[in-house]
């Protein structure tokens, strides 16, 4: 028998924690001043009326309203266009 145990291999430590990403209010619903609507990396939509992106490409409202959803087409700078999701607040 083993006086010591023998040390193996651990799987904790090295999983990231998760960013809880997303959509956080949906069409229809209430949103206070200051309130996160999404949170994402990247523009994959757009801040619109009565919101703002913040640093971390958070879009949150404004003033307090009604969360809505509109599909437009965006002019890119080399001339093409794109289709993006704007964020309004009403």
């Amino acid at each position: 028998m083993a006086k010591v145990k023998a040390t193996g291999t651990t799987k904790l430590g090295r999983k990231s924690q998760p960013k809880y990403l997303g959509v956080k209010l949906f069409d229809g619903q209430k949103v206070q001043a200051g309130g996160v609507i999404i949170r994402q990396r990247g523009l994959k939509f757009v801040s619109g009326k009565n919101t703002k992106k913040g640093s971390d490409d958070t879009i949150y409202a404004v003033k307090e309203g009604i969360v809505s959803f509109q599909t437009t087409a965006k002019k890119c700078f080399d001339g093409s266009r794109r289709k993006v999701k704007v964020v309004h607040v009403k």
